[in-house]
């Protein structure tokens, strides 16, 4: 606290008034502060704003790109098992149309094996034949008659 000295009528006017004066500015300078503390303050407050609406934003991207993810991993899951069940029903499919054409085969080596056998048979029955005729010719020329 400030002590004044005394005078004829009371304190010190001189003291008196610089000491308001010197309160006067140290008001107003805590006036000023106050003032650009509390524009700070608001300053501080819309960054703040503005900083949890980016934060809300990157939630909501972060939520939405974990979704796109899972679907993407869904969506690749399901298409491979798909390749997957179509191979296999091409494989099946390639094997039996496989098994059928070596049947066929199987089925055309035996009919030629068959037919291979009547058509020997067919040429020794020929043959014999011919070499009947061959005979009946040798003992026609043998014959003098």
């Amino acid at each position: 606290m400030e002590k004044f000295s005394y005078e004829a009528n009371g304190y010190n006017r001189n003291e008196v008034n610089q000491f308001i004066s010197d309160v006067i500015t140290q008001t107003e300078g805590i006036v000023t502060r106050c003032k650009q503390q509390h524009k700070e303050i608001e300053n501080l407050k819309a960054e703040l704003e503005h900083y949890k609406m980016l934060e809300d934003t990157l939630k909501v991207a972060i939520i939405k790109a974990e979704e796109t993810g899972d679907n993407i991993k869904r969506m690749a899951r399901e298409e491979s098992e798909m390749i997957v069940t179509d191979a296999k029903h091409n494989a099946s499919r390639i094997v039996n149309e496989a098994l059928l054409k070596a049947e066929r085969i199987e089925n055309n080596a035996e009919i030629l094996e068959k037919n291979m056998k009547i058509f020997k048979r067919k040429l020794k029955l020929i043959m014999e034949q011919q070499m009947a005729v061959v005979e009946e010719i040798e003992v026609l020329e043998l014959d003098p008659r």
